[in-house]
């Protein structure tokens, strides 16, 4: 008769081999045999919270995760995974800095600090202040993650998406090249790169020539078509529609607003551009995917300022709206969504105004 120690191990192997074969009630069953055979065993706690996770059972995954940790505190996947779903799921990024913190530390009742754990560690941290819009800090740390760690793709994907995100057009495409060509099928870093080339020919810097500007054009359209070829799903072929059909989307955004409203913006100008401009993006740390802008003083500030109102507008990005929508129908919506919040702006209104008043 096998003892426990064994019966845990092939429950374990068990639960592998059913959760491959997508076979996940029967994966978590014989997870639950192994924590019969072995309570405290971290492993199996750690089985159930990723595929809790796959399965958007967010909670119980963490619970499970922090099961694993508590039975076995230098168990480093456990935490790993901990912070993954703090960062990408829950959105405790404070929570997630200081577990990376504490593990980088180096103290002996945590996990060893090697090489590839203390990469991971930098990897996630820098998720966290990029999400909290520390870009600066987020390079930082991911080029410590790849000193640490060596050259990845993930890393390198990464690092050129917050280079974009900065305006840092020339330097994202070089780190983005430099991931394509370890991980040439990658759909994501084909669709950066795409971004990128495609923020290269808007920008109008000086820093590219003619020539450059043109291969970067020819290159961001092949990016998009391979992207889409390679995850159609995931990164359709943008809609693209003409200006007047945007001006009369935006029109009807317009109708559509109750009638108190349409007349305090009556005066506010709507106007069209592709995407922010490089002077929007690094001078006033915008995001180059940004969907759309009030520029100027909200009304409830107005009578507090000396700013002409005539230069109140709205602003809403053509290529970024186009980006996220797969056909005409969602472009629409999206327009009524980005109208009415940039409206919500001018009017100084919080998110539960914006609600109460049919602008969310």
């Amino acid at each position: 008769m096998k003892n426990n120690k064994d019966r845990y191990w092939d429950c374990l192997d068990q639960a592998m081999e059913a959760s491959h074969g997508g076979r996940i009630e029967e994966a978590l069953a014989w997870l639950e045999e192994a924590l019969k055979a072995n309570p405290g065993g971290a492993e199996a706690h750690n089985g159930r919270g990723e595929i809790l996770w796959d399965e958007g059972r967010v909670e119980e995954s963490l619970y499970e995760f922090e099961r694993a940790i508590a039975t076995d505190p230098k168990f480093g996947t456990a935490h790993l995974n901990r912070i993954e779903l703090l960062v990408e799921e829950v959105g405790e990024f404070e929570t997630a800095l200081e577990a990376c913190d504490d593990l980088l530390a180096g103290l002996p009742s945590r996990p060893r600090l090697d090489r590839p754990f203390q990469a991971e560690l930098c990897y996630l941290k820098a998720k966290s202040l990029f999400y909290r819009d520390d870009l600066e800090g987020a390079v930082f740390l991911i080029r410590r993650a790849t000193k640490s760690g060596g050259e990845q793709p993930t890393y390198s994907a990464f690092e050129g998406h917050v280079l974009f995100e900065m305006g840092a057009y020339a330097e994202a495409r070089r780190v983005l090249e430099r991931a394509l060509a370890c991980e040439p099928d990658s759909p994501h870093i084909v669709y950066s790169l795409g971004l990128v080339l495609e923020r290269i020919v808007a920008s109008g810097s000086e820093e590219f020539s003619t020539g450059a500007v043109a291969a970067a054009r020819t290159g961001a359209e092949a990016a998009f078509e391979r992207a889409h070829a390679l995850d159609p799903l995931q990164f359709p072929i943008p809609v693209s529609v003409s200006t007047k059909f945007f001006e009369e989307a935006i029109a009807e955004a317009l109708d559509n607003l109750p009638r108190s409203i349409r007349e305090y913006v009556a005066n506010v100008p709507i106007l069209i551009e592709d995407f922010p401009t490089l002077d929007r993006v690094v001078g006033e740390r915008l995001s180059p995917q940004l969907l759309g802008l009030f520029v100027g003083i909200p009304r409830t500030q107005a009578a507090a300022t000396e700013q002409v109102p005539d230069l109140d507008q709205i602003l809403l990005f053509k290529g970024n709206l186009e980006k996220i929508c797969r056909d005409r129908e969602e472009l629409i919506e999206q327009i009524q969504i980005t109208v009415r919040h940039e409206i919500g702006h001018y009017l100084g209104l919080d998110e539960n105004d914006l609600e109460r008043l049919g602008l969310a």
